[in-house]
């Protein structure tokens, strides 16, 4: 099985025992333009949970997000998964998943391109672009050139954490989506669903998680507590192909990462989050022209 980790992943959460407002929260007064803080975040990765019958018994690794933009520049973002799964039964499993996106500012065109490598062997890559719109367009250079669209609209990963974040800061609960990052063979849009948990302030409670967003100014910085599920696209009930749940800071950084891929899920603990030194603090009101 090919362990999935996508873009979006930019924007995690915490799922099991994520406190759900019992009705809409109230909203908050109109602010600033949502700014996106330029940063490199190492995620440490361990088992939480396991079962089935071929249950995976033990998980290490690693995920390295680097994400640089703004609103006039386009939105870079750099990702690498690395992951080591024991099982008795179906024996050990390593893969090694690099990724590379560059979502436009106005959200309307994006570029992808992934490799991966599964026990030492390479798989083909996925090279590609996409163009917003109705319809939605996606070409392919890799692994085979290829094109397709489908009924829009769709969403690319940032602009899509950019909504759950805006939903959030207006007292909204749930965001409804599709989304496409590229990820698997490049010709998947998904149908995501968001619930959107109380935002808090106050330092984690768990002291052994994700010691760098303790620290300073980000220890009381706002978040939300945020489930994220993907699915097939269809009619009627789903079973989810897989589920983030994290926390989403008002700055795009996230934090205790859940990845529930059904028979086993996966903690990521944050080790490491650098800020960009040089991060402009470019006008706001030109962020938002820019966006228009």
């Amino acid at each position: 099985m090919r362990l999935r980790l996508a873009p979006a992943l930019f924007l995690l959460a915490a799922m099991p025992g994520v406190a759900l407002a019992a009705g809409p929260a109230a909203p908050v007064p109109e602010e600033a333009a949502i700014r996106l803080t330029n940063h490199r975040a190492v995620y440490d990765l361990s088992l939480a949970r396991s079962a089935g019958t071929r249950a995976v018994e033990g998980v290490r690794g690693r995920i390295v997000i680097d994400f640089s933009g703004d609103a006039c520049r386009g939105y870079t973002m750099q990702t690498r998964q690395v992951t080591l799964l024991n099982s008795g039964e179906s024996g050990d499993r390593t893969s090694d998943l690099r990724s590379t996106t560059f979502e436009n500012g106005d959200g309307k065109s994006f570029r992808f391109r992934t490799t991966t490598i599964l026990n030492n062997v390479p798989a083909p890559a996925v090279d590609g672009t996409a163009e917003a719109g109705d319809p939605f367009k996606v070409k392919l250079k890799e692994p085979k050139r290829d094109q397709f669209q489908v009924e829009g609209p769709v969403l690319f990963p940032i602009h899509h954490m950019i909504r759950l974040i805006e939903a959030a800061k207006a007292g909204e609960t749930t965001v409804s989506a599709k989304v496409f990052d590229g990820s698997d063979d490049g010709r998947k849009v998904y149908d995501t669903l968001a619930i959107i948990g109380r935002p808090g302030a106050a330092p984690a409670s768990d002291t052994e998680r994700d010691k760098p967003l303790r620290e300073g100014d980000r220890a009381g910085m706002r978040r939300w507590p945020v489930t994220l599920s993907y699915f097939t696209p269809g009619e009627g009930e789903r079973t989810p192909i897989y589920t983030l749940t994290f926390d989403l800071y008002e700055d795009g950084v996230s934090g205790r990462l859940h990845l529930d891929y059904g028979d086993f899920a996966i903690d990521g603990n944050m080790s490491r989050l650098d800020l960009a030194k040089d991060d402009p603090k470019s006008d706001p009101k030109a962020e938002a022209a820019c966006r228009k």
